[in-house]
This record gives C-alpha cells, sequence and structure tokens, in this order.
C-alpha cells in the first residue's frame, strides 16, 4: 500500500471537501454526491484518451469489409480462415488496445475509491468516510460481505446493480447499432465484447459501496459519451458529407 499512501491521502481530503462543500445542496447525501463528482474529475481528466480509445474501437469496427472478404475467400477452408482472421486481428492489436486504455488507465482510481472505504485510518487519522452513507446504507459496506445488512441496506444495493445491468445492456446495444452491418467478430472475441460491460455488476457485488457509485457514474459517463460520438458520426459536415467515426468527412 506505500505506493498509494500519498495518492490515498490526497483522494480522502478531496472527497471529505467536496462533501463539506455540497452539504448545503444535498445533506445527507453530500459524500455519495462527491464520490459522483470525483469520478466525474477522473474522467474529465481522461476525456482525450477515451476519444483516443473510441477511436481505435472504430478501426476495429472498419475491419468488417475484410472480414467479410476473408470468409469468402475461404468459405471453404475453415482452418484457414481462422489463421487469417487470426492474423488481421493480431495486426490491428493496437486499435484493441487503445479502446481498452481508459479502462485501464481508471484501475488507479478506482484503487483509490476502493481503499478510501476500506481502512479505519487514512492520512494518519480515523477515517471520516466510514460513517457516512447512502439511504441509510454505510458506503464501507459491501453487499456479500456482511451478515448484518438489513433489508434497506440490500435495496440500496439491488438498486445499484439493477442501475449497472441497465447501462450495461444500453452500452451493449449502442456497440450493437454503431457497428457495420456484416459478420461479427468471431467466437470467444464476439462474446467477450458482449459479456465485458456486465462484469460492473459482479464487481460491485464484492466491493464498498463507494467504489460500485464510482462503477455507476464511469460506466454511464462512457455510455454517454458513446452516444455522443455516434451522433457526430452521422451528423452532416460542413461540406454536405458525413462525418465518419475516425472523424473523417464521406
Amino acid at each position: 500500500m506505500s505506493l498509494l499512501n500519498g495518492p490515498i491521502d490526497l483522494g480522502y481530503h478531496l472527497v471529505l471537501s467536496l462533501a463539506h462543500v455540497l452539504t448545503p445542496l444535498t445533506g445527507g447525501l453530500a459524500t455519495a454526491a462527491a464520490i459522483v463528482l470525483f469520478t466525474m474529475g477522473v474522467r474529465l481528466l481522461l476525456m482525450p484518451l477515451s476519444f483516443y480509445g473510441m477511436r481505435g474501437q472504430a478501426r476495429m469496427a472498419g475491419l468488417q469489409p475484410r472480414v467479410e472478404e476473408l470468409r469468402r475467400r475461404y468459405a471453404r477452408q475453415p482452418e484457414k480462415l481462422q489463421a487469417e482472421l487470426g492474423t488481421l486481428y493480431a495486426q490491428e492489436a493496437g486499435g484493441m488496445m487503445a479502446g481498452c486504455l481508459p479502462l485501464l488507465l481508471q484501475l488507479p482510481f478506482f484503487s483509490i475509491m476502493y481503499r478510501l472505504f476500506l481502512y479505519g485510518k487514512v492520512a494518519g487519522h480515523a477515517n471520516a468516510l466510514l460513517s457516512r452513507d447512502l439511504f441509510g446504507t454505510p458506503l464501507g459496506s459491501h453487499l456479500l460481505s456482511a451478515a448484518s445488512l438489513t433489508v434497506g441496506h440490500v435495496l440500496v444495493f439491488a438498486g445499484l446493480l439493477a442501475l449497472l445491468i441497465l447501462v450495461a445492456t444500453l452500452s451493449v446495444r449502442l456497440v450493437r447499432s454503431s457497428a457495420p452491418a456484416g459478420p461479427q467478430l468471431p467466437g470467444a472475441m464476439g462474446a467477450l465484447t458482449r459479456l465485458l460491460p456486465y462484469t460492473t455488476v459482479i464487481i460491485a457485488a464484492f466491493v464498498p459501496l463507494a467504489a460500485g457509485l464510482y462503477l455507476l457514474t464511469t460506466t454511464t459517463w462512457t455510455v454517454a459519451e458513446r452516444a455522443l460520438l455516434r451522433r457526430r458520426a452521422v451528423a452532416p459536415a460542413t461540406g454536405g458529407g458525413v462525418v465518419s467515426p475516425a472523424g473523417s468527412a464521406r
């Protein structure tokens, strides 16, 4: 934990300060609102990389014509087809990595939020955040690790998980509707693309409620970003064309 001591202390004071400022407006929801603002600040900081990642995903979607060509060429040679597809996706691994970059860069921030509600002492003092709650449910509580949870606590977690499922479903539908017509990613790769957004639901069942709020905020932000990018992609350009996801007019 030594490497994270400084960032954890900074995050602790930042969340407490935000909660103090928000208290007149949000009352008992101030700390939860501070977590949401903290997460939004992280996403604003990473926004340039997020758009870079979305361009990488657009590059992967642009591979569909080449995939179709390979399927036609090797329709009777399934082993050869799989080999060629593997080579193609290996060549475009940079696009896949670009799509994962915003997620990877968020891991340190998520880890900080997780640890802020894990330890009894932070910055050399008793952790004041552990006494904060959301609708009566402690922000440091876990759904699957506390036998003393009340019905009210379970309902709060159930609401959080339901919202995460909703956001994940919207994310999958948005990706599908944005993809060009034609064959989808093959085998395990396609299944992973469809299932990956739902992993946040599993994670939220094991981490503190505060970390679950972080997940809900950041995944909602991602869906909103993608929807905005899609609108820009289909908006008429000044020259009468259509702007592609990569930003070029066609």
